[in-house]
Order: C-alpha cells, then structure tokens, then sequence
C-alpha cells in the first residue's frame, strides 16, 4: 500500500519556486548570483495598505472567525473594483475571496471539473494551471503557441482541439509566462467560439494593470458578454499592489459555481486571513497611483532587458507586451557547443547558465515545452543589467 496517495505524489514541485530556492542556497554559500526565477514585484507593499493593516489587527473583531466566502466589505469592494477597470459588472454574491490567487485556481477547476473532462491549456503555461486539472480528474490537452505567434494561440487550434469532452479552456492575457497580451479582436474571436460551443472559459487577469506600450488589458466576458454564464475570472492582490505575501486572492462566476467553490472552501481552509483582507480593502479601493509607479519601473525594465536580450547570437525574444517577464526562445542554441558544454534542452541549458553566468532562469520544459526560459524583470536596474550582461557573455562563446 503507497504511503502517499497517487494523486497527491504526482503534483510536480513548483519549477519557478525551485530556482528561487537554488538561488538562495547559492547566495548563502557567498556566490554572487542574480535571481530572475520568481514571478514578485521587489517594491514594498503601498504604506496606505500596510497601515490598514496595522489597525485591522487592533480590532477584536478580527480576532474570530469570519465569513467564509469573504468579509461582505471585501466583496463588495472586489464587485466595485472590478467594474472600474475592467469594466465587468458583478454581483458581491458573485465573488468568492481565497486564500490567494492560486486558491481560486484550485477552487475554480475543483469547482467545475469531473473526471474525463478536458480542458483545453495553452502552452506555455504557468506552472500551477495543469496540477489542479489533474487532482480534479481533468484531462489537459495542450495548444502549442511559439515565438512566431507571439506566444499566442488562434481560434482555429483552440477548434482543432476540441472534442465533444471538453469541458473548458483557460485563458491567460497578460500572460504568465510569455507576458503576451492578446488584442481585443483576438479575445473577441475566441470568446465567441467559447459561446458557440458552451465551453468554459476560465481567465485568469492578475496581470491585469501591467500592460505596455499601446497595448490593453480587455476582459472576456466583457467583450463577450455570452459567455458570463459559464466564464470564471481569476485575480488578487499579489502583483498589482506588490502583496505577494498578503495571499488574498478571488473568483468572481455564477452563481452556483461560486457557492460550490464556498462550500469547498469551508472545510479546506475557512475564512481568509481578517487582517489580509483588511489590506486587500484598503488596495481594491484606494487609488491606483502606487500602481502606475510600479508599472513605470517595470516598463523601464522591459525594454532594457527585450534589448539585451535580442542582442544575443541565437536568442529570438518577441517583445514582453504585458505581465513583468520575458521568454526568449534558445531553441538554437541546443546541441550547439557553450564553452565546451552541450546543453541537451533547456532544462541543461538553464543549469549551465546557473553554473557558468551566475543567474537564475526557469526553462521551458516548466511551462509545458522546451526551448524557451523565462525571465523575470521584477528586480532592481543593476542587478538585471549585471545579470543578462553575464548570460550574454556565457551565450557569447556558443560555435
């Protein structure tokens, strides 16, 4: 008899999680080492949410439990912030906190999916998506996007994939990993096959106010209003306001499905954290100037390391539109000699560029496929400079 269920053994370890940690190990060891691994803004949470914080917890009443679904205040707060920047109307009833944004993507597929059905997953994808899938009992199957697309899939894939099994598909703009962002006539052409076909769509919009350049964050179900039955919207506070830690996130569906994810949630974890959501109130409805700081920083970043990035023999890196981080395509450079190394795939090459040039990336094969490496630029000017300048160096000696 197994001592770990199967289901359980079979989650993968977070890849992104596991080069932080690696580069963490190697900083304590006194090597110098830029870490371009997790997906965190490096500035400090806005001091207007700290301190709402620090007087949530002078309040007794934040000392006991709380609703489960989420403090009606919070709620409300999530509906009115949500139609203000999305513009996407939602009843309170309608939005479901979590204890993060990977909490609503668990509850959202447990809440819809069964065993057999498929969900459609473009790829690359974020590490988390495909292992709640499979604990549901969901089978994903994979859309290939690549550099050339621009790291975007078309009506026509999504249509070729389909069976009469699947359930739903997941939709991600801006995007982690690729930081695509897809244009409101693609989310349009998509939303509508959705709503031809009575798929799911679940959208994740976290990155939601990091876009770049003219291009624009639009929500599905409101460019699509068809699908808002079955459409599920995914977010927090993590990137937005720099709360990564705070871990308050929601989901905003129907009706039912909200009430089925609750239910679940009340025996999983309970309520959220009352201080947290007492500074997730303070971000949602507070001004969004912090916001427009940060993304300027990150804007800078951007550019900086999309040209450093091109300038490499080898690498085609389309340009981040969205989200903090770049994936450039180094499929070229495997089986090519770098300094009397032969990386094999990504997952080598990504290990010879820890070793060699110091600096920290998740491959491909973490998002579903090889070639590509994500690069975080959630991280101070000189340190993303020194550290792309190493790679650059390393990748330099690639006959």
């Amino acid at each position: 008899m197994n001592r770990i269920s199967p289901r359980v053994a079979a989650i993968a370890p977070s890849a992104t999680l596991a080069v932080s940690a690696k580069a963490r190990e190697l900083r304590a060891a006194g090597v110098d080492v830029t870490g371009f691994g997790v997906g965190e803004p490096d500035f400090p949470t806005p001091d207007h949410i700290v301190e709402a914080a620090v007087a949530a917890c002078r309040d007794p009443r934040n000392h006991k439990y709380s609703p489960v679904g989420g403090q009606p205040e919070l709620k409300e707060a999530i509906a009115a912030k949500t139609k203000r920047d999305s513009g996407f109307e939602a009843d309170a009833a309608q939005v479901l906190v979590t204890n993060g944004g990977k909490h609503a993507v668990y509850n959202a597929f447990a809440a819809i999916i069964g065993p057999g059905d498929e969900v459609l997953l473009p790829v690359p994808y974020w590490t988390t998506y495909p292992e709640p899938i499979a604990l549901a009992g969901g089978v994903i199957v994979s859309v290939e996007a690549d550099a050339a697309s621009g790291y975007r899939v078309t009506v026509d894939q999504l249509e070729a994939a389909r069976t009469s099994r699947t359930k739903a598909v997941v939709f991600v703009s801006p995007s982690n990993p690729t930081g695509a962002v897809y244009s409101r006539d693609e989310i349009e052409a998509i939303g509508n096959w959705a709503a031809r076909y009575g798929v799911w769509v679940i959208t994740d919009e976290i990155y939601e106010h990091l876009v770049y350049g003219s291009n624009e964050h639009h929500s599905m179900p409101v460019v699509v209003p068809d699908i808002q039955d079955k459409c599920i919207v995914l977010n927090g506070v993590a990137k937005t306001y720099a709360m990564t830690g705070w871990r308050v996130g929601w989901m905003i569906g129907p009706p039912d499905v909200i009430a089925a994810a609750a239910n679940l949630q009340s025996h999983a974890t309970s309520n959220v954290c009352n201080v947290a959501q007492a500074a997730a109130l303070a971000a949602v409805s507070g001004s969004l100037d912090a916001v427009a700081e940060m993304r300027s920083h990150f804007d800078r970043r951007r550019r900086t390391m999309y040209s450093m990035l091109s300038d490499i023999n080898g690498v085609v890196c389309p340009e981040p539109q969205g989200a903090f981080y770049a994936y450039p395509d180094m499929s070229a450079l495997i089986g090519t000699n770098i300094a009397d190394d032969t990386p094999t795939d990504t997952v080598h090459l990504a290990s010879l560029i820890l070793e060699h040039a110091r600096a920290a990336v998740v491959p491909g094969e973490a998002f579903g496929a090889t070639g590509g490496m994500r690069l975080s630029f959630a991280l101070g000017d000189d340190n993303l400079v020194a550290g792309v300048t190493r790679i650059a160096d390393y990748l330099s000696t690639a006959t």
